[in-house]
């Protein structure tokens, strides 16, 4: 053989292994899958599958929350349905709740090809990880493989979760609106006969809370809450509540400002500080990392994001009964849009067959409440029509975080739920207004540094500043200065530039 033939050959073999390199895994302009192969020609027009004509695969599925003891038995069932309906078995993997984040960027750094993940606003978060490409772009995969999704699916979910017009994963069906309310432990307001009809700012708990540290043994919490606590402001936060850049919800500005140089921030700090030297919280509560006030009982108030009957569930899960007051008009954010999805790997190797499983989680009422509830007669007793009565088992060992695991509106209901509820969170969203920047997704990748000097800024003064620990009229001040010093101005600038240019495009 000549060495020009040879030279040849090496060449031609190493273009073809680049190629192989490049196609054999997914990457951010792949989504060409979606239109062919086995797959697609097991898919009718109507979105239904035959099973029969393709080949056996197993997913791999990473799932946040508290690992259950039963995931394994209840997996058996899950795998001996989902082969029956699109021949993939699927291996799910939980991640504790605190670990998750940490965990699954350790897993994506890896290159592992898992398949599906849970992603969200607040945990393994969507935005800066498909703009890093983690996640396969799904836009084709959902109109072939995802038909079911888009059917039932609120469309604003997939709206408000595109980055660049793309989406990268697939929205859980459940509340999409947020709205934050105060809840209260109904047996102090009963023994006081305290009335909550009107209570909806943090100004108009003070009379209650008065009335409980008047009467109470000091154990009991009037103001329940931890060093995490932010007191609702009506503005549409930037990078979430943590850091204080937003857009006012009312009005038509449109313009991202500094918080803290508020008078409605002010405003707040003043309040928290004089409930604070009132003893209405704790005097630990600036390092406070949870709060078992729930477990306990011994509290009046804290803050929570609601939705339709959530009073129902809090009170079920507490042993006691629980009742809120909704602190503002649901708001439709797209980290709300955003609260819960799942995503699939950039590195799958079956990214149909996951978008499959996506569908099933979204349209099956059996797939959707077997891995929600576990199985009948085990986990949980099935009653007359759609509800359900636990058993101990689902408690110790399969309690699943239900509003991960795709669409809600198909799962069974606990006795005292009424029979409109998932109706009822439909009103529910559809009752909402939009935030100005819904929809508009802000890549940090120019400021990035600046993100994080802020980020770190925030962990440093929120805890004392906003549960009342501090003096406001002291911190508030060095609070301003270090964020202007960690590069605030600088992000709101970028962000305001970022926010015009989309918003000449987007309606």
């Amino acid at each position: 053989m000549s060495k020009h033939v040879l030279k040849m050959m090496t060449l031609l073999l190493a273009v073809a292994l680049v190629i192989t390199a490049c196609g054999g895994k997914g990457n951010n302009n792949n989504n060409s899958s979606a239109g062919g192969g086995k797959e697609a020609e097991a898919i009718g027009s109507d979105g239904t599958v035959d099973a029969t004509k393709l080949d056996a695969v197993q997913l791999k599925l990473y799932l946040i929350g508290s690992p259950a003891k039963d995931l394994k038995t209840v997996q058996e069932e899950i795998n001996k349905y989902t082969t029956e309906k699109i021949n993939a078995t699927v291996d799910i993997e939980m991640i504790d709740w605190g670990d998750y984040s940490q965990r699954m960027s350790i897993i994506m750094t890896s290159g592992e090809d898992y398949d599906i993940a849970f992603t969200s606003s607040w945990a393994f978060n969507y935005l800066p990880n498909a703009s890093k490409g983690a996640f396969m772009p799904l836009n084709e995969l959902l109109d072939t493989y995802g038909q079911g999704i888009k059917e039932v699916l609120d469309p604003r979910f997939l709206e408000g979760t595109k980055v660049n017009g793309v989406n990268y994963a697939v929205p859980n069906n459940k509340e999409l609106a947020q709205q934050a309310v105060w809840r209260f432990n109904k047996q102090y307001l009963d023994k006081y006969n305290l009335d909550i009809t009107n209570v909806s700012s943090l100004e108009d708990l003070e009379p209650l809370l008065k009335t409980i540290k008047d009467n109470e043994p000091s154990d009991i919490t009037p103001l329940a809450v931890p060093k995490g606590f932010k007191p609702y402001l009506p503005f549409d936060f930037l990078l979430g509540d943590e850091i204080p850049i937003g857009m006012r919800l009312e009005g038509n500005e449109f313009k991202f400002i500094n918080l803290l140089e508020t008078e409605e921030l002010k405003d707040t700090l003043d309040t928290m500080r004089r409930y604070f030297q009132a003893g209405y919280l704790r005097t630990d509560v600036a390092t406070l990392d949870g709060i078992d006030n729930i477990k306990t009982g011994k509290w009046l108030v804290d803050k929570e994001l609601s939705q339709p009957y959530a009073d129902n569930g809090w009170s079920r899960s507490a042993g006691y009964e629980i009742v809120s007051a909704p602190i503002h008009q649901p708001v439709i954010y797209t980290s709300s849009a955003a609260g819960s999805m799942f995503a699939i790997s950039n590195n799958s190797a079956n990214p149909e067959r996951a978008m499959m499983f996506l569908n099933l989680l979204n349209t099956d009422s059996y797939l959707r409440n077997l891995i929600n509830y576990g199985i009948e007669g085990v986990h949980y007793k099935k009653l007359e029509g759609n509800y359900i009565e636990d058993l101990p088992a689902m408690n110790e060992s399969y309690a699943m975080p239900g509003f991960a695991l795709g669409n809600m509106f198909l799962t069974y209901l606990h006795e005292g739920d009424p029979e409109d509820k998932w109706e009822a969170f439909q009103a529910f969203n559809q009752s909402a207004i939009v935030a100005p920047s819904f929809g508009f997704n802000f890549d940090t990748s120019a400021v990035k540094t600046e993100v994080a000097s802020i980020t770190n800024v925030a962990k440093e003064f929120n805890p004392a500043l906003y549960t009342g620990s501090v003096d406001p009229a002291e911190f508030l001040p060095k609070a301003i200065d270090k964020f202007k010093s960690a590069g605030i101005d600088r992000v709101i600038e970028e962000a305001q530039r970022q926010f015009d240019e989309w918003k000449a495009t987007n309606s």
